[in-house]
């Protein structure tokens, strides 16, 4: 049996890459990936509203040319408008108070302003029963199917975007429904875009980077027990004592494992947008690896995401400071695990 290979360089280490999250974990990651989702695709959906503004359903043509999903589209009208689950619950339950119906068509109708001039819009689904986020599939599992769009995203979008200048923008709370109000006024549309989302990033970015490095670590050290004996000992978040680094108590690890007097320290770091993180991780490879080599210790990375491979010079100077570096699959987490057998018997 030929001899496994720990220590890759970065060719080696990306051919063995996922470079998007294993469906294993694809609802845990989009249910704290929805600001990052609508983040990334910002500067798509400021397009769409930028060349949106001959008459207020042209941007339904424009958005089917962007390929943008319809619920990803919806999502960033809700955001902008500050209209959450309970208040798009409650307009459900109040739907039939809150527009007219026309005797005629039966059909409910909003009259709305845009640019000036009055219009008339027959929603075409709406009424519906169980109105909310997991009907409009917006929330933060089911943000990541791409649904296509139909009469129910129509008549909401219709409403996030033109409700403030509605008869009823005071029945139902849509006072900050004012987006179509700037269809078409590229200047005005990026900068009221980036201020809200300026907002929203502030508060919820940080949290959400920090839940996903959990479920990445949390993902190894599942596996890693999966594979390694009672006899070892798998700490989240742990520190190595070491004799050349007296830094608060020792030098941190994503996962730290131990067997006796031997240990790994374990870094995780999967990235599927470019971020500064693995740049920080390659200035310290050298210098950690050292310090852990001189107590007998040693150590392996984790490294995977789209994100981390655009920075080839920070994944290459990683690879060359690591004992064992491996991608992020239950497969590749395995090999980890034969690695810390084998240093640590």
């Amino acid at each position: 049996m030929a001899k496994i290979k720990f220590n890759r360089n970065i060719h080696e280490l990306e051919s063995h890459a996922e470079k998007w999250w294993p469906k294993a974990l694809e609802k845990q990651v989009a249910e704290v990936s929805v600001i990052p989702n609508l983040v990334a695709t910002q500067e798509q959906f400021i397009s769409i509203l930028k060349i949106s503004g001959k008459t207020p359903t042209q941007i339904f043509d424009v958005l089917a040319a962007s390929q943008m999903p319809a619920n990803l589209f919806l999502k960033h009208l809700v955001v902008l408008a500050d209209y959450g689950g309970e208040m798009i619950k409650r307009l459900g339950r109040e739907f039939a108070d809150v527009f007219p119906l026309d005797p005629k068509t039966k059909h409910h109708f909003m009259q709305f302003i845009m640019a000036g001039k009055s219009y008339r819009y027959d929603f075409q689904r709406l009424p519906v029963s169980g109105l909310g986020n997991t009907k409009l599939k917006i929330d933060g599992a089911a943000i990541v199917q791409e649904v296509g769009m139909d009469g129910l995203y129509q008549d909401m979008a219709m409403i996030l975007m033109f409700g403030s200048t509605s008869e009823a923008a005071h029945l139902a709370g849509l006072e900050k429904c004012e987006i179509g109000a700037l269809l078409g006024d590229e200047t005005a549309i990026s900068k009221y875009v980036r201020e809200r989302y300026i907002n929203v990033s502030r508060i919820t970015t940080g949290a959400s980077a920090n839940s996903l490095g959990q479920i990445a670590q949390d993902y190894v050290v599942e596996i890693l027990t999966q594979h390694l004996p009672q006899a070892y000992t798998i700490e989240r978040n742990g520190k190595i004592v070491l004799s050349h680094y007296d830094k608060d108590g020792g030098m941190p690890f994503d996962v730290v494992v131990v067997k006796g007097k031997k240990k790994v320290g374990v870094e995780v770091t999967f990235q599927v947008t470019t971020n500064s993180v693995i740049e920080r991780k390659a200035g310290q490879a050298e210098s950690r690896q050292a310090a852990m080599h001189q107590d007998g210790y040693w150590i392996a990375y984790v490294i995977d995401g789209a994100g981390n491979f655009q920075r080839s010079s920070a994944v290459s100077t990683i690879c060359r400071y690591s004992d064992c570096t491996i991608a992020y699959s239950a497969d590749e987490i395995a090999i980890l695990a034969a690695f810390i057998k084998e240093k640590l018997q």
